[in-house]
């Protein structure tokens, strides 16, 4: 097989390993299917069940202060971890021993998370959930990959795999509101227990063997370098940069939806946050429908857009109007199923399956990472400013903090539809594959390629 030239030219052609053989994807064993959505299910159950709430949690016991620095450190973590893992990933461990070890990990530090929080002691609260993180946010984007490696030619059925891991955001934020554990310390022993379990299961998954193992590491290999070439490819580079704007939103809603709820007068918030969760079990299944009559790009947009309207919603809702925001959590399906779902499908197809893993990867750097980031630090500065400087403040002060996500997501609008090129008659194909057949093309015309 010729190797791919997104690969190091030092690597030998073994490097540039293809995907899994027929017998090892659902195609040649139906009951991996299974076993991928009970992953993704599990996986999703461990996040739903702490991050939703969390920053009501730190309200509730006296650390709201830290409710910004917290989820602004998650991100930090997430900048930090995932290119790591996920070189890892790629060339060195078996995808599914790195995820079980990584939740492990993380359980035994979410343990402890009950009795620091309880004490008052914010600054080990934020090295806690930052150290969780690390463990945490790689497991993301190694799910993605484990599940698109073993889907083999069958991409198309990831919606139906991810749904499952919405699924499990629902079961996890229904069963913490009907223990009544929306506010309490007691949630992360929940996330422990079922950090524990997920480790355990990881271990028996299908195996995934490291894509580029034997190919020569380098320092590059620590960051994701080799992933970071794709972005010479205008659609991808066009795809992480509004990711990155959108992501600003998900950082807003992600650091102060709970509390604004909590705000509204909602008692069972978490079990609130959940309908969110099940309009994407809706809005999951209609994402091959969405592709194949609207495209990659419009679907994306929508996606997108939406992020802005909730925001919105949330602004209407603060006069008195609490039904407007429960239609605005409402709109989670649309705004992440046809957002990060997609785009993890996008790379999913065009990413080369020797660095499959980091390219996921980088997905989850730019938005539970650098966008995450941005939208939690951003936000908190402005709540610091306004709900923050006034304990007595009604749900209206939160307005400022709102327009944060409507601003980016018009600006996403914009760049997305003026730079992104799309020509629905043209397929995906895998970035380099013109190089890797020896065809000379013009960057120009390199984006055509990567069209929905």
């Amino acid at each position: 097989m010729m190797r791919n030239q997104l690969t190091s030219d030092n690597e030998t052609p073994t490097a540039a390993v293809s995907a899994l053989s027929t017998d090892e994807t659902i195609s040649g064993r139906p009951g991996v299917f299974v076993r991928l959505t009970l992953m993704m299910l599990l996986e999703f159950v461990v996040f739903g069940s702490w991050f939703a709430t969390f920053g009501l949690v730190l309200a509730t016991h006296g650390l709201g202060a830290i409710i910004g620095p917290a989820y602004t450190l998650a991100a930090v973590a997430a900048i930090a971890s995932p290119m790591l893992l996920g070189a890892i990933g790629d060339r060195f461990l078996a995808s599914q021993k790195a995820l079980a070890l990584a939740q492990i990990a993380g359980g035994i530090v979410m343990a402890l998370l009950p009795t620091i929080i309880a004490s008052g002691n914010g600054g080990l609260t934020l090295t806690l959930i930052f150290v969780y993180m690390l463990f945490f946010q790689p497991t993301l984007g190694l799910a993605n990959s484990i599940a698109f490696r073993h889907l083999g030619t069958n991409q198309k059925a990831f919606p139906y795999i991810r749904v499952f891991g919405t699924l499990g955001w629902v079961i996890a934020g229904l069963g913490v509101g009907a223990l009544g554990l929306s506010a309490s310390t007691n949630l992360f022993y929940v996330t422990a227990i079922a950090s524990f379990i997920f480790g355990v299961y990881s271990f028996t998954l299908p195996s995934t063997p490291a894509p580029a193992k034997g190919a020569r590491f380098s320092l590059g290999d620590l960051v994701g370098a080799k992933a970071f070439s794709l972005l010479k490819y205008r659609n991808f580079a066009v795809l992480m940069i509004c990711s990155l704007l959108t992501a600003v939103a998900l950082g807003v809603y992600n650091t102060y939806a709970s509390p604004f709820l909590g705000a509204l007068g909602i008692q069972n918030v978490a079990g609130v946050l959940a309908i969110g969760q099940a309009a994407e079990v809706v809005f999951v299944i209609t994402i091959p429908f969405a592709v194949k009559y609207l495209g990659m790009k419009w679907a994306l947009l929508g996606g997108m857009v939406m992020w802005g309207v909730r925001f919105a919603l949330f602004i209407v809702a603060a006069n008195d109007h609490t039904w407007v925001a429960v239609l605005a959590v409402a709109l989670q399906g649309i705004c992440n199923d046809f957002f990060l779902v997609l785009a993890a499908m996008y790379i999913g197809r065009v990413a080369p399956v020797q660095f499959s893993a980091q390219a996921q990867s980088m997905l989850i750097l730019v938005v539970s990472g650098f966008g995450q980031f941005f939208g939690s630090l951003f936000s908190g500065f402005v709540y610091a400013g306004t709900v923050g400087a006034d304990p007595h403040a009604g749900p209206a002060a939160w307005t400022p903090i709102w327009i944060i996500p409507i601003v980016s997501a018009i600006i996403t609008a914009v760049v997305w539809i003026i730079f992104f090129r799309y020509d629905r008659k043209k397929p995906l194909t895998v970035l380099g594959a013109e190089e890797q057949s020896g065809a000379t093309i013009p960057s120009t015309v390199s984006a055509a390629s990567e069209s929905a």
